[in-house]
């Protein structure tokens, strides 16, 4: 995915979306659990996660809540946003095979402090597995000297 062109301060309104669509494969969790370190057992052993309540293997829900950061660098607002703070609540495990789509509106913009705060959340199909609130700061429009 290409990002696109970053997004200034006075570009950003209330109600702005993006979203985007990825398969949590098997690849990606164990990817996911060698950059992480994260080698939880849940995560990455069949075996010991059948014998668990999920009864299968579940995603990271960091690599789930890292989706949203795919989001926020590179659509709204995209390039040079500064991620500040993410506050999460996951609902639901993601598993192996399902296909997650992570989606940012903007909620409030703050002109002075350059700080945009999103509502986040992550789906499975019709279900939410994760909702956050995202705090970025954001470049203000360069002024033109003259």
């Amino acid at each position: 995915m290409t990002p696109q062109t970053p997004l200034a301060l006075e570009d950003l309104s209330i109600g702005q979306s993006a979203e985007l669509t990825r398969l949590v494969d098997d690849r990606t969790v164990m990817d996911f659990a060698a950059v992480s370190g994260d080698h939880n057992p849940l995560h990455v052993d069949e075996e010991y996660a059948k014998a668990s309540p999920f009864r299968g293997r579940i995603a990271h829900g960091a690599l789930i809540a890292s989706y949203l950061s795919g989001v926020l660098g590179n659509q709204l607002p995209g390039p040079g946003a500064i991620f500040l703070r993410m506050d999460i609540n996951f609902q639901r495990p993601v598993r192996v095979g399902d296909t997650v789509t992570a989606r940012a509106r903007v909620e409030a913009v703050d002109v002075k402090s350059r700080l945009v705060t999103l509502d986040c959340d992550c789906r499975v199909g019709d279900r939410t597995v994760m909702t956050a609130k995202a705090t970025v700061m954001v470049r203000a429009r360069r002024r033109k000297d003259g």
